[in-house]
């Protein structure tokens, strides 16, 4: 792409007192009149390139332009080639590393050290998420219409959006957009996302498309102030998923857990993934609940028992 390739021009530059035409051509793979041109349209775009005949002749940026031989700090744009691979780890491709590279030309001391950061931002769901993904960015880049079927805890529905902004937070991938159906902005989780399809005959008028709120108190509105008890050896996940600041250890060594939860059917789950290491004390009806549901269980697997042994 051109952008990439003026962008690693621009860094070729900006990193190495003078650079050759023919140089050039041959790091990036074009001919030398396209060099010519993109030179052109770096000095279009403001950028002070100067370029000289002779021997030690060649194409460099005017002297009073640098800013410490570079715009950017080592620490700055490790952060920036940082979150490029991270694009890859989704995507499965190699572009951004590509762009990486070339970002990263011309300087033997720009990556010294190495990176410190990784990110990763692949899931067990990446053969179906990457093409959602791509999916969802050639309908946002060409402003078409994005048809999906959607599964949500309210059931199954048919969806038409205007995509605008791909998310990932909190662990996973979402895509906000006009829902039709709606005739409002929605956000949409790409895992609960399924039969995408793109028309390109279904052009929509692009719209000053707010960003989304995303803070945990609008998406996630609290509501359930929860009090529990948890075995000693559930200490790690505690921390790992609410702080070390959500129990108080008792005198016996068991955890009194204190937290805000958003949902009724998520708390429920939850404290059921802990089995008999873990008892709801608060609120009161989530804890009655909670007994009838576990009832419930109790009931189905005699039966079934039951059955299994009559069967013999």
């Amino acid at each position: 792409m051109k952008i990439d390739r003026l962008i690693g021009i621009l860094s070729i530059l900006l990193q190495k007192e003078i650079v050759t035409a023919p140089e050039l051509a041959e790091h990036f793979e074009v001919s030398r009149r396209t060099i010519s041109r993109d030179i052109d349209a770096l000095c279009r775009a403001g950028i002070p390139i100067e370029t000289r005949q002779g021997t030690h002749g060649g194409i460099s940026i005017m002297k009073g332009f640098r800013i410490d031989r570079t715009l950017l700090t080592n620490s700055e744009m490790k952060d920036i080639l940082a979150g490029l691979r991270s694009l890859d780890s989704v995507n499965g491709t190699n572009r951004y590393g590509q762009l990486m590279e070339k970002l990263s030309a011309g300087s033997s001391d720009f990556m010294t050290g190495g990176q410190s950061v990784l990110i990763d931002l692949s899931s067990w769901y990446r053969d179906s998420l990457a093409p959602k993904i791509e999916a969802i960015r050639r309908s946002i880049d060409s402003q078409t219409l994005l048809a999906f079927h959607y599964y949500s805890p309210s059931g199954e529905t048919c969806r038409i959006i205007e995509p605008y902004y791909l998310i990932f937070c909190w662990s996973s991938w979402y895509v906000w957009g006009w829902c039709t159906q709606k005739a409002d902005y929605r956000l949409f989780k790409l895992n609960r996302m399924d039969m995408l399809s793109s028309n390109t005959d279904d052009r929509f008028e692009k719209r000053n498309a707010p960003y989304p709120d995303l803070s945990n108190e609008r998406i996630f509105p609290s509501g359930l102030r929860v009090k529990a008890v948890f075995a000693k050896e559930c200490k790690w996940r505690l921390i790992e998923e609410f702080g070390s600041g959500c129990f108080e250890e008792l005198p016996d060594g068991r955890l009194l857990f204190h937290a805000d939860y958003t949902s009724r059917e998520n708390l429920t789950t939850w404290i059921l993934t802990f089995g008999e290491k873990a008892e709801l004390l608060e609120p009161a009806f989530l804890r009655e609940e909670l007994r009838i549901t576990i009832s419930k269980m109790i009931s189905l697997y005699d039966n079934k028992l039951k059955e299994s042994i009559d069967d013999k």
